[in-house]
């Protein structure tokens, strides 16, 4: 069933479309502007010119999953296969099923609403020029990684990101951004180098770098040994850019230095990457080596789960100088091991839920760090001492509706039913109890109480954020006027005070009752709009789960099963 009867030549048009129209967005972003659209700001024009092309491309990207067949989606539509280097039979080969659609379409929803945010309130830093092309290319890699069919291509395409990232933390982050984005690039180029040696040999043995080919065989015409090969050397790829529990200590310092947008992509888009490669590429094409490795991929999916909710725990105690930015970082952890946990049960429920998984986490986490951004801009500072300290009412008392949102985003993080983040953790956790043939039951129930412990930790750092944030420290005297509260002398003199907070500079102040704390821009018009589709998709796929798994279980029981529905 179509929504729209599209021909297979347009469908094949959008999707280069989408894939190519953000590189030559880029392009003329750095080119000088025409006259009539410079407009009074240069500045603002580019700007403008981002929103207007990730726009475009988020269109294109509807209308392509309006003309997808969700009746078939487990076969490639709107495919594109072109001879590229006949020497090394790589082809521009492209194409979308159930699995990739949805990354797709978030993709291009989460850079649109990146752009719309920038527009409105422009990162401090170099040219925006730079900026607007940097995130272009940023975009066009990560679409091309869910779409390209070739592991060459896929490779070229996984690391056209790396650049755009490293920039746009180098040169429009915060503090120590320096350090954070070559933390980031180093990590991710040495893994990709060790994934590539594992792409050329699949090649090179199987004698095709087509995706499709290579699934339809099921490793068949790889050796058990070639498999366990291929599947460690990519997979230490692909757990980098996921990242995987040990190999994560980049993301925490990257996401601190990042500015908003940058923190948006990475969480929202970047991290799928990984994940999305494993599913793609390692399960189908080299089935017996993931299956000697599942039980070791758990294993550390599990460490990462409750490694991560430890270290948010840490972070949000009184005293702890935590940063917000980075727990939220930190979570990502544990939201991604529950995503590696499912696909390592090999089964089609875990497979299933860590897809879920994977686009509530987009979601979830890319509205997290859009409202801590928002946050930050108004008190100046993200630590989370700070914004707890003795402001009276903290966010619901100063920006009510900023601190309701903030809370609904940590409630959907913990996984709340009827909110998008419950539907993955739950159907990994029972695909652990019960994973494919040939993997140890008693491990995975193992792995899937762990987790479990997890979900409750989660909750736990949750809460305490929204409480201390949203609510503020508990103070008894709170409540008592200026002139009647006593003076607390245990409290060190230097201790953050209510006027100490900055304001956010560039919004109007509406003025403060005697006694009560300053009041801060709530949400503006821009933040609303940039918000809102998140929030509704995560409340959508809370209820109706239906129209996520109707597109990737088809897809994912083809793929488990060697390329046969």
């Amino acid at each position: 069933m179509t929504v729209i009867d599209i021909s297979p030549s347009v469908m094949q048009f959008l999707l280069a479309f989408i894939v190519v129209a953000p590189l030559l967005g880029a392009v003329a972003a750095l080119l000088p502007a025409p006259p009539g659209l410079k407009g009074k700001n240069p500045d603002q024009a580019v700007l403008r010119h981002g929103v207007t092309v990730t726009g475009a491309v988020l269109i294109a990207a509807i209308v392509l999953a309006v003309g997808f067949d969700h009746d078939h989606p487990a076969t490639m539509q709107a495919t594109t296969d072109i001879s590229w280097i006949p020497a090394l039979d790589v082809r521009i080969h492209l194409g979308i099923d159930g699995i990739s659609l949805p990354l797709l379409l978030l993709t291009a929803l989460l850079t649109f609403l990146c752009a719309l945010y920038s527009y409105f309130k422009p990162p401090a830093g170099p040219s925006p020029k730079a900026f607007t092309a940097l995130v272009l290319v940023l975009e066009s890699g990560t679409l091309a990684t869910f779409a390209v069919l070739d592991l060459l291509l896929f490779f070229l395409a996984f690391e056209m990101v790396l650049i755009p990232m490293y920039f746009l933390i180098a040169r429009w982050g915060g503090d120590q951004r320096q350090a954070a984005a070559w933390k980031f690039i180093l990590y991710t180029l040495l893994g990709s180098v060790v994934m590539l040696l594992g792409l050329l040999l699949i090649g090179l043995k199987s004698g095709t770098f087509d995706m499709v080919a290579l699934a339809t065989d099921n490793g068949r015409g790889l050796t058990a040994s070639v498999q366990v090969i291929a599947v460690l050397a990519i997979g230490i790829g692909l757990a980098v850019k996921t990242p995987m529990w040990p190999l994560h200590s980049w993301l925490p310092a990257a996401h601190t230095a990042a500015p908003t947008v940058g923190s948006v992509l990475l969480a929202g888009v970047l991290l799928k990457m990984g994940t999305y490669g494993f599913v793609r590429i390692l399960l189908p094409i080299a089935p017996d080596g993931m299956r000697t490795f599942a039980p070791y991929l758990a294993a550390f999916a599990v460490v990462g789960i409750v490694y991560g909710s430890l270290a948010c725990l840490a972070l949000a105690r009184t005293g702890a100088k935590g940063d917000l930015k980075r727990l939220i970082a930190y979570s990502s952890v544990g939201h991604m091991g529950f995503v590696l946990l499912g696909i390592a049960t090999m089964t089609p429920t875990g497979v299933n839920g860590a897809l879920f998984a994977n686009i509530a986490h987009g979601l979830i986490t890319g509205l997290l760090f859009f409202l801590v951004g928002a946050v930050k801009d108004r008190y100046g500072t993200a630590d989370l001492d700070t914004l707890a300290g003795a402001t009276g009412a903290a966010l619901y008392g100063r920006a009510p509706r900023l601190g309701a949102l903030l809370a609904f985003a940590a409630v959907a993080s913990l996984g709340l039913p009827g909110l998008a983040g419950f539907w993955g953790e739950m159907l990994t956790l029972f695909g652990a109890y019960s994973p494919a043939e040939g993997l140890s039951r008693p491990a995975f129930r193992t792995f899937m109480a762990i987790g479990a412990f997890g979900t409750l930790l989660t909750a736990a750092y949750m809460l305490i954020v929204v409480r201390r944030v949203c609510m503020g420290e508990h103070t008894p005297h709170s409540q008592l006027s200026p002139d009647t509260q006593p003076t607390d002398t245990s409290q060190p003199t230097d201790a953050p005070q209510p006027t100490d907070v900055p304001r956010l500079k560039d919004a109007p102040q509406p003025s403060a009752a005697a006694g009560s704390p300053p009041r801060l821009a709530d949400i503006q018009a821009y933040e609303a709009a940039t918000w809102t589709p998140l929030v509704a998709l995560t409340v959508l796929a809370g209820l109706w789960p239906a129209v996520l798994l109707g597109l990737t279980d088809p897809a994912v029981q083809k793929l488990l099963a060697g390329g046969k529905s």
